[in-house]
């Protein structure tokens, strides 16, 4: 009965604020829609047919596939435009992996429970799942070549199918949850500003294509 008021942050733990409910709840949301849409995840998944044809899909997304064709394209190529744009996306592609790497180690959000780590190729920080390196990938490079390659329309529409469709083959294998990914794409999208405006040039960067 003479007990005084209780502390400050015992109050604030048995009154959330409205910021910390809807937080919480959305991350509720956020795996319980990630889980039923893993339908992938493993062979006895619901769609476990199509997870071999999910994981070519993820090899297409990868980092290392796009940084050794990147590189050899811009050790054959003899056009200097051409080489311009390959050595910009080597540079944006690396940057890529930099900056997921860095959010990776930050945030540290573990992948989904049900997800099967089977993945192609992993180093340290691909035990976290935030953001998907994937989708920040897919978001870039679909950016860049739809601004740097001149495409035909039917082509045009297959990048962007292709960028979503490696991002919706993350959450359907259990690898990221529905907001590793979408955050991934926003992050993609923003990247490609960054390069753009760093932008490596003969007259910006001639060491660089000295080398070429």
């Amino acid at each position: 009965s003479t007990a005084g008021p209780l502390p400050e942050e015992d109050c604030m733990k048995l009154n959330p604020s409205f910021l910390g409910i809807a937080l919480s709840s959305l991350l509720a949301i956020d795996l319980w829609a990630s889980k039923r849409l893993g339908v992938c995840a493993g062979e006895n998944s619901a769609w476990g047919s199509a997870r071999p044809l999910m994981k070519v899909i993820e090899v297409s997304g990868h980092g290392i596939p796009w940084l050794l064709g990147t590189f050899c394209g811009l050790c054959q190529s003899d056009s200097s435009a051409a080489r311009e744009v390959l050595l910009n996306l080597l540079f944006a592609l690396l940057l890529d992996l930099v900056l997921v790497a860095v959010v990776k180690g930050l945030v540290k959000r573990r992948r989904p429970t049900h997800n099967k780590m089977d993945m192609f190729v992993t180093i340290s920080v691909d035990k976290y799942s935030f953001p998907s390196g994937h989708a920040t990938r897919a978001a870039l490079v679909c950016r860049f070549v739809l601004r740097h390659l001149v495409l035909a329309v039917p082509l045009r529409v297959l990048v962007v199918l292709w960028a979503l469709i490696v991002s919706i083959s993350r959450v359907m294998l259990g690898r990221h949850n529905m907001t590793d990914v979408l955050f991934g794409l926003v992050l993609g999208y923003a990247l490609y500003s960054v390069v753009e405006y760093c932008w490596l040039s003969p007259l910006s960067a001639p060491a660089l294509f000295a080398l070429w």
